[in-house]
């Protein structure tokens, strides 16, 4: 069993305050991390994966323990992370992409080789594995990122807006295999759109200006709807003021 626990982590740029005392300890299975844009979901998933952020301004986060800013790359090779922006290099192909990342990752180059038609296949691309990825759609796109996040097996999976920008049949695809992935990992998946995580997560966590304002199972948190049917879509219209689908 893998744990990541966020004690009061604290960012600021300037006089904004993007994170405030956020503290959270997740454990296997795949968490939902709900708000609207400009909440603070990807300024945490930059803390988490410290990725081009400097460190939090106050705070700790513990990977089975240990902070992960000792921990360096014997924590970033456990982890997994998928941007929410589409930055891919288009004249490669999907397998040299893939291979490009795995040589980021550190990964031993024949075991990598071996890995990425598996993760091709899983993704659903074996049939686009040697084509250029200027031609790929959206959605295709966002499946060879969820792909080169998953490259090495990693125990915690961070997942920003995978869904972002995709049609209804797209989105059901990536939140099919994300499902599978999350029985003995731990999968964050920061979204505003709640049909995302409605139906797979163990656990939701809204943000609200850096807050933690509410967290729990669903069949927990729908008990605190006050007008309407009790569902996720009318709870998040209730904290927020509207829903996203």
């Amino acid at each position: 069993m893998n744990e990541l626990e966020l004690q009061k982590i604290n960012k600021h740029y300037g006089k904004k305050h993007a994170l405030c005392d956020f503290s959270y300890t997740f454990t296997n299975g795949i968490y939902g991390l709900l708000g609207p844009n400009g909440a603070g979901k990807s300024t945490l998933m930059n803390m988490i994966t410290d990725n081009l952020l400097p460190d939090p301004d106050g705070g700790k986060i513990l990977y089975n323990g240990e902070e992960t800013r000792l921990l360096k790359d014997r924590f970033r090779s456990r982890l997994g992370f998928m941007p929410q922006q589409q930055n891919l290099y288009e004249s490669m192909t999907a397998h040299t992409f893939l291979s490009y990342i795995a040589s980021l990752k550190c990964l031993d180059r024949k075991s990598a080789e071996a890995e990425i038609p598996r993760i091709i296949e899983r993704v659903e691309l074996t049939e686009s594995i040697d084509k250029k990825m200027g031609g790929f759609s959206g959605g295709m796109k966002q499946r060879v990122l969820i792909a080169a996040a998953m490259l090495g097996d990693p125990d915690l999976l961070i997942l920003d807006e995978p869904t972002a920008g995709l049609d209804p049949k797209q989105r059901v695809i990536i939140r099919n295999m994300v499902s599978e992935l999350g029985q003995d990992k731990i999968i964050i998946i920061s979204t505003h759109i709640v049909s995302d995580i409605e139906t797979i997560a163990k656990e939701i966590l809204f943000i609200k200006e850096g807050h933690l304002i509410d967290s729990g199972s669903i069949p927990y948190l729908v008990e605190k709807v006050t007008d309407g049917e009790k569902s996720l879509e009318n709870l998040y219209m209730q904290y927020y003021g509207e829903v996203q689908r």
